[in-house]
């Protein structure tokens, strides 16, 4: 005897999704849903009347009951930002300080928004994250900081003042000549 098929709290959303899909994987997906519960048809049965082998009606059906639906690629369309540190609204208002700064000039330095990214968080964050919050709200022109933070301009200087002048370069050599004398 076979098994009866799971499902029926989705056939609702799975009716909702045939109603509005934007793709054929979309629309596959709810008719894998659909088609048993509704129609009383098999997987094999499904399968031929969608296209598909009964392997992939499966993975759909099972894909769309535990809350992914497909994209065009036919994978997961799953959204919004789940290692977030901040939501949007807390970024927007820590880089209204730096976005006022930077409207005279017209460029945002990196390092002061990662200091106090990183000062509100209690840990470090990566730079690329850095630069990926600015891009998120609209800005684009950034620039690195200037210098190294644990740079030392008076050791600089001193280096440069004191540093051995370059030895004169040799002169060149060419092929030698004998005389005959």
């Amino acid at each position: 005897m076979p098994r009866t098929f799971r499902g029926h709290e989705s056939v609702d959303a799975a009716l909702s999704v045939l109603a509005t899909a934007s793709t054929v994987e979309q629309l596959r997906q709810a008719q894998a849903v659909v088609l048993p519960l509704r129609y009383g048809l098999n997987l094999e049965q499904t399968a031929e009347v969608i296209g598909l082998s009964p392997g992939w009606v499966s993975r759909l059906r099972n894909s769309f009951i535990g809350g992914n639906v497909l994209d065009a690629r036919g994978a997961a369309v799953r959204g919004g930002r789940r290692r977030q540190s901040f939501t949007v609204e807390q970024e927007a208002a820590l880089l209204l300080t730096f976005l006022e700064q930077a409207s005279m000039g017209g460029v945002l330095v990196v390092n002061p928004i990662k200091l106090a990214l990183e000062k509100a968080l209690g840990r470090t964050m990566a730079l690329s994250t850095v630069y990926n919050i600015p891009h998120r709200h609209g800005r684009r022109k950034l620039v690195p900081d200037k210098r190294h933070p644990q740079s030392d301009p008076a050791a600089q200087d001193a280096f440069k003042k004191n540093s051995p002048r370059r030895s004169k370069p040799s002169k060149p050599s060419g092929p030698k000549v004998r005389r005959s004398g």
